[in-house]
């Protein structure tokens, strides 16, 4: 639940009003036209009708005519040091996109991982991600402080932020996927993740960036790191997250080395609960999904990725209908180049009604669910974001739905589902906007650009010479 809203005449308010509302709450309320009062970094009310009249202190007020104002995205799987590797073996299904590209990731250094970041956030924060998440795994021995890297981008940003350290401990030379020089040791990995825990995780209300542990998948850690990583992030009080299920190659991979499939593997490490959540979850089961309801498992449903590397259609109406916890990602821009969450609403509403649920699949409300109150339940914050309630974090975003693209749909959900990728007037995180007019106010967009094309070049050209 949200902590309750507690009216304070000396604080600042922003008023936002006339505009369609999707609060995204349990009972999905809707305004045709709508107020939102924020006070300091708090929904104060939300309402039908104008604002009410002779609230003291308001700093600014917004005609949101033509606008739509929904909760803002919460993006629950990415991996930002791809930003710097885009449009590279763009033929590859999952395993041999991997090999082809671990070579080069294995190269990053802390600018690389920088400028990454500030290009992964500025392209989902411009596009309405209010929350952010990446998972991080790669380490290369001498590459600096890459973790701090990221949460310094993130910060500079004015994002909220979940990293999850993420690790590897198994390479080739163990069967695993990753070049030797990429991975650490067990005991390595450990101490850098607990680490970053006791330097940066935020436990309280309206924490700006978490921690969450994150061994990278069954391919590349070892049975060890997966067991004493639960352990760790159970210790420490924060969240679990890995890859699970993509693909059928990995369900091979998991009955080869361990004689089960990926979930049932999971569930005997202590990867099972609902303090988890794992990327894709493509291939599963009846019984897989049972077990992800079951123990309240979390997915992070990545349909454009899923899409790139063939990976195939996850089921996601079967999982809302066990009771799966559900949110949308990215992913890496390796695999989902656009790297824009937004799009992901109408990819994930699209891909699942050619399963075979068909147009029953996923209606618009549902996929504005995924993107918002799905990710913020995934990563454990649905008390404090991902709809728009008194008492929550003024964590918004005002689309605007009256030009062209938008201005013969009836329906402002409709809309900003089905339609083009909509503008965003403005984004608040915290009550604080990150975003006005469709551009960033945090950051310098074209200073990020030329900084990350730079770095990508520089990359390149160390990758090249081996």
């Amino acid at each position: 639940m949200a902590a309750p809203a507690t009216p304070d005449s000396a604080v600042a308010r922003i008023i936002i009003e006339n505009c369609a509302i999707a609060t995204v709450d349990a009972d999905d309320t809707e305004y045709a036209s709508g107020h939102v009062v924020i006070a300091g970094n708090r929904i104060e009310s939300v309402g039908a009708g104008p604002a009410p009249e002779g609230l003291e202190g308001v700093v600014r007020r917004i005609d949101g005519t033509g606008h739509l104002l929904t909760p803002g995205l919460v993006n629950t799987h990415h991996h930002f040091y791809q930003w710097i590797t885009r449009g590279l073996a763009t033929d590859h299904n999952l395993f041999n996109w991997l090999v082809a590209l671990y070579p080069t990731w294995a190269r990053i250094d802390e600018p690389m991982a920088a400028a990454a970041a500030q290009g992964s956030l500025a392209m989902m924060a411009r596009g309405g991600v209010t929350t952010a998440m990446d998972h991080h795994y790669v380490y290369p021995r001498g590459s600096g402080d890459l973790s701090g890297a990221i949460i310094k981008a993130a910060s500079d940003m004015g994002v909220r932020f979940t990293l999850a350290r993420g690790s590897m401990d198994r390479g080739e030379s163990d069967g695993g996927l990753p070049p030797d020089f990429a991975v650490e040791s067990l005991e390595g990995a450990l101490a850098a993740t607990e680490e970053t825990i006791d330097r940066h995780h935020d436990a309280s209300f309206d924490a700006m960036t978490q921690i969450a542990v994150a061994p990278c998948s069954p391919f590349s850690v070892t049975t060890d790191l997966l067991k004493q990583g639960a352990e760790l992030a159970r210790r420490k009080g924060v969240r679990l997250h890995t890859h699970g299920s993509e693909t059928v190659e990995e369900e091979k991979f998991c009955h080869e080395l361990f004689g089960m499939g990926p979930t049932d593997y999971f569930e005997s490490t202590g990867w099972l609960g609902e303090d988890v959540w794992m990327a894709h979850c493509v291939h599963m089961n009846d019984s897989d999904i049972a077990a992800f309801a079951r123990t309240r498992t979390g997915v992070a449903h990545c349909p454009s990725s899923n899409a790139r590397l063939a990976a195939g259609i996850a089921r996601v109406p079967d999982m809302l209908a066990a009771g799966v916890p559900v949110g949308l990602g990215v992913d890496g821009t390796a695999s989902n180049e656009s790297g824009e969450l937004h799009t992901e609403l109408r990819n994930a509403l699209l891909i699942n009604r050619l399963g075979p649920h068909r147009e029953a699949a996923l209606n618009a409300r549902q996929a504005l669910r995924l993107g918002t109150y799905g990710g913020a339940e995934v990563l454990g914050r649905a008390g404090q974001i991902g709809s728009v309630e008194a008492g929550k974090l003024a964590d918004l975003v005002l689309w605007k739905l009256d030009g062209l693209g938008h201005s013969t749909i009836a329906d402002p959900v409709t809309a900003l589902v089905f339609g083009a990728a909509a503008p965003v007037t403005l984004s608040l995180v915290n009550g604080a906007p990150v975003v006005e007019d469709n551009r960033l106010v945090t950051v310098d967009e074209d200073a990020i650009a030329r900084t990350a094309r730079a770095e990508s070049q520089r990359l390149a050209r160390i990758a090249a010479e081996g």
